[in-house]
């Protein structure tokens, strides 16, 4: 599984994004998986990846927690979870967005 971590320069949410992400591969099981962490230096850089805000988690690719129709730019992400607004998201659905990139992953 390819995981990243994206953010803006200076993101307060950079660290607690890598800790929630470290913990929720731990407690999903997954202790042995890496993921690297991305800085989104300027405005054409974030419209040619589509980079909505920072933090952003890309699994394989695939942002798991996209709202269509939201514009590329250098910010601040924030996301709707069960207990309110945060600028990072929800533990149990990034578990279930993990557990299912896991699940649908090809076995050698």
């Amino acid at each position: 599984m390819d995981i990243e971590i994206v953010v803006v320069p200076d993101c307060p949410n950079e660290a607690p994004a890598a800790e929630l992400l470290r913990r929720t591969l731990d407690d999903a099981g997954l202790n042995g998986t890496a993921f690297t962490t991305r800085t989104v230096t300027d405005r054409a850089e974030a419209e040619l990846t589509g980079f909505t805000g920072s933090p952003t988690i890309l699994i394989d690719g695939r942002d798991p927690f996209a709202e269509p129709g939201r514009p590329a730019g250098l910010a601040c992400r924030v996301y709707a979870t069960r207990g309110g607004l945060s600028g990072l998201p929800d533990p149990d659905r990034l578990r279930e967005a993990l557990a299912a990139a896991a699940h649908t992953r090809p076995r050698h």
